[in-house]
């Protein structure tokens, strides 16, 4: 190996180290707030490492606001969207993949289309449709539109059920398989790599979700974490390192539910590259 080609791996290697270091700085500064007491937090020159370490903080944060209450019904949000988002896109992609119909595609570059509509554009007609019908002020504006697709989904699906060589299906058709069948018992096992994507994408998404909820829930007890972290910020002395303590311990359900499909992730991002 040439000295050349030694010194540019070593640059490559640096820089993603401090890259990497500077992405993970906000949540070092997070998670060594939450361990200092509030005159820690505020003093300057900043405090780096917190001294003496301040366990405490994790059991008065859970007691400063209904964090259990706000924590319960982020998962019950977050969960129903997963489910929804996992159930609907695989369907109407394998519709937009594998099956040919009349205007199949010119549907698909309309649904593609709707990427390019953003959010402020359709918040008030959906905000309008939710309060006709009286979900406004429930969970279902942000639990049922994941049961009825998401076009980001359905193309990276899609792509991904196109790499699928179709000798599977056909294999299946001589043996009397319905279409139905075929999706469920063929493409669906070997899907789970995108599936797993989708439904991570979905959780994180409604589980940082703050502005949904904003619009639609009024009462406080239907809040999620996101939305309850900042009402008691706005509502109470703001104690910051409860605060802090409660945001860490936020961010603990996305990394776990991260390091359990990283794989599967890893996998969909490799196979959709090479099939591309």
């Amino acid at each position: 190996m040439s000295v050349l080609k030694v010194l540019s791996q070593v640059a490559i290697y640096i820089v993603l180290t401090v890259l990497a270091m500077s992405w993970l700085f906000p949540f070092y500064w997070l998670v060594s707030s939450s361990l200092k007491v509030d005159e820690q937090i505020l003093r300057f020159p900043p405090v780096w490492v917190p001294n003496p370490l301040d366990w405490h903080n994790y059991v008065e944060a859970v007691q400063y606001f209904p964090f259990f209450m706000y924590l319960r019904n982020s998962l019950i949000i977050g969960g129903l969207a997963t489910l929804g988002a996992v159930i609907s896109n695989p369907l109407t992609a394998y519709s937009f993949s594998r099956i040919q119909w009349p205007g199949r595609n010119v549907l698909f570059v309309v649904t593609l289309s709707t990427m390019m509509l953003p959010f402020a554009v359709t918040m008030i007609p959906v905000f309008l449709i939710f309060k006709r019908i009286g979900w406004v002020g429930t969970w279902l504006p942000l639990i049922v539109p994941a049961f009825l697709g998401n076009a980001f989904y359905i193309f990276l699906i899609r792509q991904f059920f196109m790499g699928i060589p179709r000798e599977l299906s056909d294999a299946a058709y001589i043996d009397g398989a319905s279409e139905f069948v075929i999706f469920w018992r063929v493409i669906v096992p070997l899907a789970r790599p995108v599936l797993a994507s989708v439904a991570l994408f979905e959780f994180m998404a409604r589980w940082r979700d703050f502005l949904g909820p904003l619009i639609y829930l009024s009462k406080d007890n239907l809040y999620p974490i996101a939305l309850g972290l900042q009402h008691y910020i706005t509502s109470h002395h703001t104690a910051w390192a409860l605060l802090m303590a409660a945001a860490t311990m936020v961010t603990l359900p996305t990394l776990v539910a991260f390091l359990f499909t990283q794989r599967t992730f890893i996998e969909n991002v490799t196979f959709t590259g090479i099939k591309g």
